[in-house]
């Protein structure tokens, strides 16, 4: 008899499959959107004559991609959710520092969201300049105001509630992972960012 071994998995990879299947779970039929693991970079595409559902795709498998993708979508209106990457810009690594405030002011809200959604999930979550190739004193600098200004907006969500997809995929999420009695405002302080 010939034993045919499973593939090895890791952890994240068995957890992001959870993910794409609580997603599509609660928001394909209703929204008309999948999370997909993308091999390259992370991106979002409407519906379009070639594929007639809107996908959410993250990088490389990385289950902080996803969260971050679903994050931005999460907050994303109808006409943003109309526009290949929801409209937004993207300067590459080694922006200047008016570019990496542009860059910083965008990115508040969705790594809010997204510190909401890992914790939901038990992930630790890691605030992103996304500026490695910039000034490292002036990214350094722009990183305390940065997280500064994510932790409010966090707090905020946390006191009064995220967007509604968001809401819904963190009550999931709380659901699935059993964390209802660890999820607290105790998890939310500026010096875990």
């Amino acid at each position: 008899m010939l034993f045919v071994s499973k593939p090895a998995y890791s952890p994240d990879t068995l957890q992001t499959a959870d993910l794409i299947c609580l997603f599509d779970e609660l928001f394909f039929s209703a929204q008309n959107t999948r999370l997909l693991a993308g091999d390259t970079e992370p991106e979002y595409l409407p519906s379009d004559i070639h594929c007639g559902y809107n996908r959410v795709i993250f990088a490389h498998g990385f289950y902080a991609s996803a969260l971050h993708e679903i994050s931005h979508w999460c907050i994303a209106g109808e006409q943003r959710r109309r526009q290949v990457d929801f409209g937004y810009w993207y300067e590459p690594d080694g922006r200047t520092a008016e570019q990496q405030r542009a860059f910083e002011q965008v990115e508040i809200k969705p790594q809010a969201v997204e510190w909401l959604l890992s914790e939901a999930c038990g992930r630790r979550f890691y605030i992103s300049t996304d500026n490695l190739d910039g000034d490292p004193v002036e990214v350094a600098a722009g990183r305390k105001a940065f997280a500064l200004s994510v932790w409010q907006q966090a707090c905020h969500y946390y006191h009064h509630g995220l967007p509604a997809r968001a809401e819904v995929l963190k009550n999931t999420l709380l659901d699935y992972y059993q964390r209802h009695e660890i999820f607290s405002a105790d998890l939310f302080v500026l010096e875990r960012l």
